[in-house]
């Protein structure tokens, strides 16, 4: 049983559905919790405005008060630059309650970013040369070290990488690994590197519309299938705990 979806999208980025329809179609489908994550600034079509930040987080303290379930408010942040860059700031991570980062095109940055890292990618079928994957790679470890990342989403999503790499370091970082529902793209030896390392996964869906909160089948069967053990899954009969309250406690 899948107890919460932390990573879904409302109007505020380019989803179907307010915030307080996510939370409503969540409590529906029997969640226990919930994370508004919409689209970090740095997007070039789909970026939430930052100044609407303050009111999203009145919105998803509304929510939680009229459902019952734990809303968290979070984003996914976007890479902008080689230097493992991503498009939050210091004063962003005071209101948010969670930091989920992926690889999307169309991002705001250098020239030099530009060339180096988001053309490469975008040439995949092209571009899939160790160098490649190794750039990518190191961006993604140098993000964990600066950030309190706590889901790392749809990895090899039209970014090739080293996965051990990425799998050790998350372990020591304790950064959550995603089985996205929408963009599954781990091949089954990426997959046995996860499991073998012994990362944290969590099960989220994705959702771009509210009907789609909580639909997560697809992760659910690539569970089963790859026999992934259910310890392992952070949200699976029990919650994950998130940096932030890492700390509180």
């Amino acid at each position: 049983m899948i107890t919460g979806d932390y990573h879904t999208h409302t109007t505020y980025s380019h989803g179907i559905g307010s915030i307080l329809d996510n939370a409503k179609e969540a409590k529906r489908k029997g969640l226990k919790e919930l994370a508004i994550t919409d689209h970090g600034s740095g997007h070039i079509f789909f970026g939430i405005n930052k100044n609407a930040l303050p009111k999203m987080r009145e919105e998803v303290d509304e929510a939680q008060k009229l459902t019952g379930i734990k809303v968290f408010l979070g984003i996914e942040a976007n890479f902008t630059s080689t230097n493992g860059d991503v498009d939050v700031t210091e004063e962003d991570l005071k209101i948010l309650d969670i930091l989920c980062v992926g690889h999307h095109r169309f991002v705001k940055s250098s020239f030099k970013d530009k060339l180096i890292y988001f053309f490469p990618n975008m040439l995949l079928g092209n571009c899939v040369t160790e160098k490649v994957k190794k750039r990518n790679t190191d961006l993604i470890v140098k993000a964990m070290d600066k950030y309190p990342i706590d889901i790392l989403t749809h990895l090899t999503y039209q970014m090739p990488l080293d996965i051990k790499r990425i799998a050790k370091k998350a372990k020591e970082t304790k950064t959550y690994i995603e089985l996205n529902s929408k963009k599954m793209c781990f091949s089954p030896e990426e997959l046995k590197i996860l499991i073998d390392e012994k990362v944290e996964f969590i099960v989220n869906s994705d959702a771009h519309k509210s009907e789609n909160v909580g639909k997560v089948q697809r992760a659910l069967e690539l569970i089963e299938k790859y026999q992934i053990p259910k310890n392992l899954i952070a949200n699976y009969e029990k919650m994950p705990v998130f940096k932030k309250f890492r700390k509180q406690k």
